[in-house]
């Protein structure tokens, strides 16, 4: 799929169970799928029941007639392995396969994300059906890449975990004198004797409730493990299919914000990134695009694979709003407009029973094409045969990052206090969505990763600081960089131990003051300051801060820290530092960013417009680019008609129109224009 040499355009399709029909239905499938534009499917993902019936059977005839069906129809296939449900045999038979909740409820068989990461009889199974899979389909010309599994997720606290988790943290802390002094023990007495002595941290022994704990070094060491256990299960399956078929692509589809695997780890062992889009009816823009700059980031920038979104409706939410006319288009090319070498649903046709027998699909339950659902999905196909490899492999070359990191997210809201309404995602979507409202690029990017191609990198609650982050930091800023920190940054170091000589830690000389102490507001209660002669709310989180060679630009105005600055600016080196020791509203941060933005020179998508952003013109605007060409992704996210005046010469590649500059470009409702041009 990413990066396979056999693939020549966007690929277009999606997941297709024809277990669940009959004969007649598989050709009706065909005939549509091909008038639909449809040039990939996903076979396979929770079929393992059928491949084996019993422990020592596997029968692939069924799986083996599809396989042929969508060869012979020209399609090229995305091969699952099954191993995302297990079978109700194993769980009667081998019953560590099942897991173990965090209230310490042993499940029984049924649903799916209910294996246990760590049980040998599982990883056994799993390896076995990979194997035989990989054996059997070696050859097989048109398969374009292996999904492993299928949204991986859950926690399992059995006790096979935690005698996998006591081996894990031996590996970590070599002895128990280190993990004690790491999760100070001595406090409330809990130093441990034995390694037998530490269990799974769950509503059993040393939680508060499911999101805080009373040892929050054992549960970000549980959350590490937890997430690279079944990583250790993802790279044994990929593994399988390698050693039979060396050239494989192999990925897993991942669920953009999700926090309870540390997706940035997982990449690394990917060979492309893939996530399933589903935004919930109330998700801004926004949000949607940061998600697939996540996964744009994964892979350093590489493009990835949209391998799941619905057609028409979702089944899970509390309202499952239909999407209008246009909706879909437009979000399909808002994935690749921010790096998406693919376009894919779940699911081809509309399941007749079960759980999600109202999720919408490119066939409907009428078994027509004569809806409106497939017309848009044909249009959509009959497009990307038209745009061809011209998009496959281009880049965004953003010059301002955000940063996220899982290890901060867990630290940060499993801690108790200072603030339990604290989220970790919110906060960082507010500086991101400042960016987003000028059309500026932005990667999203992790502690480890290259800071030197950006001008601005933004670090909302960064209250982890891992081993050689703040030196990279320093590097950074006295390069001529500007970074950006706020409230409870600095604080703690990888295992969540306080770092001290007063906060924020070792970025307190980088941002050029000291937090003496900070203020926990609650949900009613504010504080206001005055930036660039606008007055702004300061909630949550109040810092009391002294300057340490930073320049206040903004200070407190109510209660005993009036006065107090909230807003500082430290240089470094070449290059600047801002503090921000509060959390405030959405027209702040659309100030501050448009300020700090001008300093960094950092412009809009839309060439040569520095202020087009999404509230004055209405439109988003992203940019991919390859050696010779960039391709301006314009997409009307609103249901009314907009116009643009167009500020650059180039080729509508969706209609083939040529646009020149000072040209009115109209919109339609949810439409979208890609115009390349060249560089």
């Amino acid at each position: 799929m990413i990066g396979n040499p056999g693939v020549h355009k966007i690929l277009f399709g999606g997941d297709y169970n024809p277990e669940q029909w009959t004969p007649d239905i598989w050709e009706e499938d065909m005939r549509y799928f091909k008038k639909a534009g449809i040039d990939i499917v996903t076979l396979n993902v929770f079929n393992w029941a059928m491949l084996q019936p019993d422990e020592e059977t596997y029968d692939f005839s069924a799986l083996d007639d599809t396989v042929a069906r969508v060869t012979e129809n020209g399609m090229q296939i995305c091969m699952a392995n099954s191993t995302a449900a297990h079978p109700a045999w194993m769980a009667r038979k081998y019953p560590d396969v099942l897991r173990t909740e965090f209230n310490g409820m042993r499940r029984k068989f049924g649903g799916r994300h209910n294996s246990c990461p760590n049980s040998p009889s599982f990883r056994r199974f799993a390896l076995r059906l990979t194997e035989e899979l990989a054996e059997h389909y070696k050859d097989q010309k048109n398969i374009a890449a292996w999904h492993v599994s299928n949204e991986y997720g859950g926690a399992c606290y059995c006790e096979n975990c935690e005698k996998a988790f006591r081996v894990w943290l031996k590996r970590k802390y070599k002895t128990l004198d280190k993990l004690n002094h790491e999760w100070n023990t001595h406090f409330w007495g809990k130093t441990y004797y034995s390694w037998d002595d530490i269990v799974v941290p769950n509503l059993l022994s040393e939680h508060f409730e499911e999101k805080r704990s009373q040892n929050q070094g054992l549960t970000l060491d549980y959350m590490r493990f937890n997430s690279d256990s079944m990583l250790e299960n993802f790279k044994a399956e990929r593994d399988a299919i390698k050693a039979r078929i060396p050239g494989a692509l192999v990925t897993t589809n991942m669920m953009g914000f999700y926090k309870q695997l540390d997706y940035k780890k997982w990449a690394g062992e990917m060979d492309f990134v893939s996530w399933d889009n589903y935004p919930n009816n109330e998700d801004p823009g926004a949000m949607v695009a940061m998600r697939h700059e996540l996964t744009r980031g994964l892979k350093q920038g590489m493009p990835f694979a949209l391998m799941e979104q619905t057609p028409s409706v979702s089944n899970w939410l509390t309202d499952n709003s239909l999407k209008r006319p246009g909706v879909l288009r437009m979000q399909s090319y808002q994935a690749v407009a921010h790096g998406a070498d693919t376009v894919m649903f779940f699911q081809m046709r509309r399941s007749p029973a079960s759980c999600e027998k109202f999720h919408g699909a490119v066939i409907d339950h009428s078994g027509t094409d004569n809806t409106r659902v497939f017309r848009e999905c044909a249009a959509i196909g009959k497009e990307l045969q038209i745009i061809g490899d011209k998009l496959l492999g281009t880049r965004t070359h953003a010059k301002a990052a955000v940063m996220f990191d899982w290890d901060n997210w867990w630290a940060l809201e499993c801690s108790a206090g200072p603030n339990n309404r604290l989220g970790y995602v919110k906060e960082v979507f507010r500086y991101y969505q400042a960016l987003f409202e000028k059309n500026i690029p932005a990667d999203i990017i992790g502690p480890d990763d290259d800071y030197s191609k950006y001008s601005l990198i933004v670090a909302p609650v960064l209250y982890m600081i891992k081993p050689g982050t703040d030196d990279k930091f320093r590097k950074f800023t006295e390069e001529g960089g500007t970074a950006l920190f706020t409230f409870l940054s600095g604080l703690v170091n990888e295992n969540d131990y306080i770092t001290l000589g007063g906060y924020p830690g070792k970025l307190r000389e980088l941002c050029g003051v000291w937090v003496e102490e900070f203020d926990s507001l609650g949900p009613d209660a504010v504080n206001h300051f005055t930036y660039q002669g606008v007055r702004y709310p300061a909630g949550m989180i109040c810092d009391l801060m002294h300057p340490e060679g930073a320049a206040a630009l903004a200070c407190y105005e109510e209660d005993f820290y009036a006065g107090m600055p909230v807003v500082c600016r430290n240089s470094f080196g070449k290059g600047r530092v801002y503090y921000i020791g509060t959390s405030s509203n959405q027209e702040f941060y659309d100030a501050l960013l448009g300020d700090i933005s001008k300093e960094c020179g950092l412009v809009s998508a839309l060439e040569g417009q520095e202020e087009a952003s999404v509230k004055e013109i209405g439109l988003e605007a992203a940019r991919r680019e390859n050696e010779d060409y960039a391709y301006t992704f314009l997409l009307n996210r609103e249901g009314t008609v907009k116009e643009l005046v167009m500020p650059l010469d180039g080729v509508d590649i969706l209609s083939g129109e040529v646009c020149r500059k000072g040209d009115r470009l109209k919109f339609a409702p949810y439409d979208v224009h890609i115009i390349e041009s060249k560089k």
